[in-house]
């Protein structure tokens, strides 16, 4: 007989948000004079987040790091009947054995970004651990609505893995690697891969993913109008890709990935989210039950971060443990 019992979460009384690091006080007011709770391109009124530290453009000067990488941006197929997904490579100068590879999907809500979105991190991540990074641009919400992101991405992450050897990648140790929509996109990703028989990855490196279009989380609804992509914004989010469907029974995992029922077979995870936004719980949940289906996951909360504090506040301690946090893990994963 089902448990027909409420959900203890979503009866207890909710308190208030949890307080901001004092150290990410400053940088939150100064963010918020660009990007306005309840914006971030999925409400055009809202600002695009133009001139929010960590999203900026970033040349081919810039990616190549005086010498150290090559980059290039390759057009290869796309999903069936859709066009061409562009792709950026950026492959160390001086491998001479194929390396272990990053495909990084970008963030923006599903509605706005482009490939060269985070890189900074990943190149960091690159350069120390020896490894190429693949950046995919996959078609933006309202525009193209679910499926057609996550196809994008699936089929240049197939096209990655097909390619590996001309590209000096080692097709067994492809990390997908992903942000806020960039994160949930790569959880889809990654179960399309296991359900679709391959690519084989070798693990998933989720930072703050945006994983449920439910938006009703003891945290979604704690921070709504405060911090960085607040609920407002996320419902926003999650309506341009979704639409009608938003929120509703039929909603596939491909597209929210907390909606799977089976995270069985699934390579090790990195998730980590702020303890002060919107993605909180939603997040935690999912690691939670990563480790319930008998899988690998490492969870971090970092305690009054909000939403892309690394990137955003990228000098604060609570980023700099988060960005040697995930240095680490990857580090312990490719030394298997």
């Amino acid at each position: 007989m089902a448990n027909t019992s409420p959900d203890p979460a979503a009866t207890a009384p909710l308190g208030p948000p949890p307080p901001f690091d004092p150290e990410l006080i400053a940088p939150l007011a100064a963010i918020g004079e660009i990007l306005r709770p309840g914006g971030s391109g999925a409400d055009p009124e809202a600002g695009d987040g133009q001139g929010v530290p960590g999203m900026e453009t970033l040349t081919n000067e810039d990616l190549e790091r005086d010498g150290a990488f090559l980059v290039e941006e390759r057009s290869v197929p796309g999903p069936a009947d859709a066009p061409e997904v562009s792709l950026l490579i950026c492959r160390l100068a001086d491998a001479a054995t194929p390396t272990p590879a990053l495909y990084h999907i970008h963030g923006g809500g599903m509605t706005v970004g482009h490939n060269r979105l985070g890189m900074p991190e990943l190149l960091d991540l690159a350069q120390e651990l020896r490894l190429a990074v693949v950046s995919v641009e996959y078609r933006l919400a309202p525009g193209t609505r679910h499926p057609g992101p996550v196809e994008d991405c699936y089929a240049g992450l197939r096209w990655t893995a097909e390619h590996a050897e001309e590209l000096g990648i080692d097709p067994g140790r492809i990390v997908v690697v992903g942000g806020s929509a960039g994160g949930g996109l790569g959880a889809a990703v990654t179960l399309l891969a296991r359900d679709r028989g391959g690519p084989a990855l070798f693990g998933q490196l989720l930072m703050c993913p945006m994983l449920d279009d439910r938006n009703d989380t003891p945290s979604a609804r704690q921070m709504t109008g405060i911090g960085v992509w607040d609920r407002a914004a996320n419902e926003a989010g999650w309506t341009a890709l979704l639409g009608d469907a938003r929120g509703g029974d039929d909603v596939s995992p491909y597209a929210a990935p907390a909606r799977a029922t089976d995270l069985s077979g699934l390579p090790p995870a990195f998730i980590d989210v702020g303890s002060a936004e919107t993605f909180r719980d939603e997040d935690v949940d999912y690691a939670g039950r990563i480790w319930r289906a008998g899988g690998s996951a490492e969870l971090h909360v970092w305690s009054g971060a909000f939403h892309g504090f690394g990137g955003m506040a990228p000098q604060a301690a609570v980023s700099r443990d988060a960005r040697e946090a995930r240095r680490r893990w990857l580090r312990r994963l490719l030394a298997r």
